[in-house]
């Protein structure tokens, strides 16, 4: 992910040879790297509760081997898409810097990568190149690492590296093969974690025996890993606002296109909010007020409302059939798709809906010089937008109780 920054700088020399803007520092590179160490220890700390094999270990310094490849896997996808940033800024003359790794104790033990932008991009040729060179490289080794886990893909067997998977151990034992439903939680306290499925992903499982369901695959570190990288790829890849799909779709359709385009898409984003936000105060509510679950619709309506006044400047032709076509689909989808409103998710896609009204944007603001793309550009580019449908997920990681 990129994120610009408006500051203009001297374009050349006297002698009109052009100025070189991205020459790092020594001191510079040593502290991107000692942040890239750190995210690195991060994941591997946080990838053991996911991948580690904690059947018959006697301690917890035992797993990092497999965290560490869950870290190595995860940040080789963040690296290479971040510096298929860098470069293309580079290759155009374009300042920025080194990327930043963000390290967090929590979840997957980061919060991604990000470039800055230290320039105004002037013409759609630079500012689609600099798009679209992240996600389509950081693609290609999200392929590489699910191709490869496929392939080199254990027996069933593999779950009795785990512990606390008794149902499931049992039902391979017995039958060879994993239960086709997600095993019931061991008590009312616990859950069982499901990763949502994707096009792009059920398409190549599809080619491989022994792959895992869905309710188990976050333990194998190559599917995982490629599984996430086909994901952040997917979030990038919306075409809202300055994200990587915003520069690459305004690149090709230019402005006032891309101010609809970019306002249908968010609203598609806060259905995919309203298919977790509903269940997840649906189950709040209900643990207080047991028979005002339904209250839920109520508090989500509002609650999107409030983000569609913000994030469409309050114009109403805009804001009125978003707000009811987001709020349909999302209760179509649960009623109909899932079959109730007591599947809780996990907010990602709330949070990033907030995250594109407050910190992205929808729009994307004009560039100076709107040229004409190559027909190579526009063929990658529509390329790109075709991997957002293939990678992306209405329920990304969900609970079942």
């Amino acid at each position: 992910m990129s994120l610009p920054q408006y500051n203009f700088s001297q374009e050349e020399h006297s002698d009109f040879e052009p100025v070189k803007k991205n020459n790092p520092s020594l001191w510079t590179m040593t502290k991107h790297f000692l942040l890239f160490v750190i995210t690195f220890l991060c994941v591997t700390f946080v990838g053991i509760f996911w991948v580690g094999h904690t059947a018959n270990v006697e301690s917890y310094w035992e797993m990092w081997p497999q965290g560490a490849l869950f870290a190595a896997l995860l940040l080789a996808f963040l690296g290479t898409h971040e510096f298929g940033h860098y470069f293309a800024a580079v290759y155009h003359n374009v300042k920025v810097t080194l990327p930043y790794f963000i390290p967090i104790p929590l979840g997957i033990g980061t919060m991604g990568a990000v470039i800055k932008i230290e320039e105004k991009i002037r013409d759609t040729k630079k500012l689609f190149d600099i798009g679209v060179a992240g996600p389509v490289a950081g693609f290609v080794v999200s392929m590489i690492i699910l191709i490869y886990g496929f392939a080199t893909l254990p027996d069933a067997s593999f779950v009795e590296n785990f512990a606390g998977h008794e149902e499931v151990i049992a039902h391979v034992q017995e039958t060879g093969a994993f239960p086709d439903e997600a095993p019931e939680p061991q008590s009312e306290e616990a859950a069982t974690i499901l990763i949502g499925d994707t096009i792009l992903f059920s398409f190549l499982a599809s080619f491989f025996d022994n792959v895992p369901p869905m309710y188990e695959m976050y333990h194998y570190p190559f599917l995982f890993a490629g599984w996430l990288g086909l994901f952040f790829t997917a979030l990038n890849l919306t075409p809202v606002g300055q994200l990587d799909g915003g520069h690459i779709l305004y690149s090709l359709i230019g402005y006032k296109k891309h101010q609809t385009v970019a306002r249908i898409s968010f609203g598609f984003i806060t259905a995919l909010g309203g298919i977790e936000a509903i269940p997840f105060l649906f189950l709040s509510i209900e643990e207080w007020f047991p028979g005002y679950g339904y209250s839920s619709l109520i508090f989500w309506a509002a609650a999107l409302l409030f983000l569609l006044r913000k994030g469409f400047y309050r114009e109403h032709k805009w804001i009125a059939p978003i707000w009811a076509i987001s709020i349909i689909s999302s209760i179509a989808y649960l009623y109909f798709w899932v079959g109730s409103f007591s599947q809780s998710g996990s907010l990602i896609w709330v949070v990033w809906s907030f995250f594109l009204v407050y910190l992205v944007k929808i729009e994307h603001p004009p560039v100076i010089y709107e040229q004409p793309l190559s027909p190579g550009r526009r063929r990658l580019g529509w390329i790109s937008m075709v991997i957002f449908l293939l990678c992306i997920s209405p329920t990304p990681i969900y609970f079942v109780n």
